[in-house]
């Protein structure tokens, strides 16, 4: 009965140890989170884009260089050439092109929709990449965990095989039984060598999501992230948070915000620009000032109502897709509620039901083999049993970090 309970106790260390502060990088998530943000070249790659999107709004909506033209005539004119105090004629003018009436403000608002769109891509890559961390972060805790459980249980096993060998000895058990624990040890080594294996590829992927050499040191994660209480979850106040948070569906507003100014500014395109100018001329001692209006012409239909319908198609898609993201949104953050739930559940369900259940056979098994009332291939069943109860209760545990990480990701926010 001893080395069942000391596994018992061991493993709630491992679970219930609260985290200290400053821990080394690994040994939780906010440190994970905080050096990737600092670190991640990408994501540093997407601020410079919304910055350099943020200094096209200026020019966006000035207006063009104004025109300074010189121009002298008659320069071959004999006359001029040969009388005396007779100058050519000198001309010097300026013009100022202007849009029509409020082109101006929609090539402003269409920068300020690409810096909004921008913005919006820089927190939904943001958001995926701190999704993968914790998600990361949860497979590794399970890894470790599940490492942790599994050697705890060959310590079990060589336990039982000292007491299966001196039973032999004794003539109480047969060779069979010595042989029986032989073989769980050996699988159960079999099974702990895969999750080393799994465990040293989880740790160089979450260096990779670090922007650090795949071999570098990580701490162990020391517990999973608390859930969020239950009354926190409800689907509506999410559904709500969603619609208003979510990065993807901020990113399709930026998207149709631009498509509306867009064709706008297609419309606005039927009506002419005009540029402004003023001239002074100077010939001999005379100087005269003149003034031009310049118009465009709009005669070009046909490729104006083109690109009007083109900009309303725009448009019509951009909503379209924020509808699609939507509702897409709204299935998946239902989804993972459901499976949140479902796992806290299944969790509770181990916890105070399967685990005592299974302890209390393992026990009872134990005093059974010892007094020759149980065999030894019960024994080994019933610990069997709590290792599968461990296992899935790691993985309900792994199930509901991965879901709460979707949850938070849609939302764009922490919970």
């Amino acid at each position: 009965m001893k080395p069942s309970l000391s596994i018992f106790t061991v493993l709630c260390t491992l679970w219930l140890t609260p985290a200290a502060a400053d821990e080394p990088l690994g040994s939780n998530v906010a440190g994970l989170l905080a050096y990737a943000r600092e670190h991640n070249p990408e994501l540093a790659a997407l601020r410079l884009d919304a910055e350099a999107a943020q200094q096209r709004a200026e020019p966006a909506s000035a207006l063009p260089d104004p025109v300074l033209r010189t121009q002298r005539y008659d320069i071959t004119s004999q006359a001029t050439n040969m009388i005396p105090n007779v100058m050519p004629i000198q001309s010097y003018q300026l013009s100022q092109f202007v849009p029509w009436f409020g082109k101006r403000d929609l090539q402003r608002g269409i920068a300020t929709a690409q810096i909004d769109q921008a913005n919006g891509q820089t927190v939904a890559d943001w958001s995926d990449l701190a999704n993968r961390l914790k998600t990361a972060y949860a497979m590794n805790y399970y890894l470790a965990a599940s490492e942790q459980l599994t050697q705890q249980t060959l310590d079990l096993l060589e336990n039982l095989e000292q007491i299966v060998r001196e039973r032999y000895a004794n003539g109480l058990s047969s060779q069979q039984d010595v042989v029986r624990v032989q073989v769980e040890t050996t699988t159960l080594l079999g099974e702990l060598i895969g999750i080393q294996k799994e465990h040293h590829h989880e740790h160089a992927k979450l260096n990779s999501l670090l922007s650090r050499p795949v071999n570098a040191a990580l701490a162990e994660p020391v517990q999973p992230r608390p859930l969020p209480p239950a009354a926190s979850l409800d689907e509506d106040v999410l559904l709500e948070r969603l619609r208003a948070h979510n990065p993807q569906l901020q990113i399709a507003e930026a998207q149709i915000q631009s498509a509306d100014k867009s064709r706008d500014l297609a419309y606005s395109n039927r009506y002419p620009g005009f540029t402004l100018g003023v001239a002074r001329t100077q010939y001999s001692s005379i100087n005269t000032w003149d003034v031009m209006v310049e118009f465009s012409i709009p005669l070009q239909q046909s490729v104006r109502r083109s690109q009007e319908h083109e900009a309303e198609a725009m448009l019509a898609a951009a909503s379209a897709r924020k509808q699609s993201a939507l509702n897409e949104a709204e299935s998946r953050l239902s989804e993972n509620l459901s499976a949140l739930e479902s796992a806290r559940r299944t969790e509770t369900l181990i916890e105070t039901r399967l685990l005592p259940q299974s302890e209390l056979t393992y026990q009872s098994a134990l005093a059974g083999y010892e007094t020759g009332k149980v065999d030894f291939a019960t024994l080994i069943d019933a610990q069997r049993q709590i290792l599968q109860a461990r296992q899935q209760q790691l993985k309900a545990q792994l199930d509901a970090q991965s879901r709460l990480a979707d949850i938070e990701k849609l939302l764009g926010e922490e919970l």
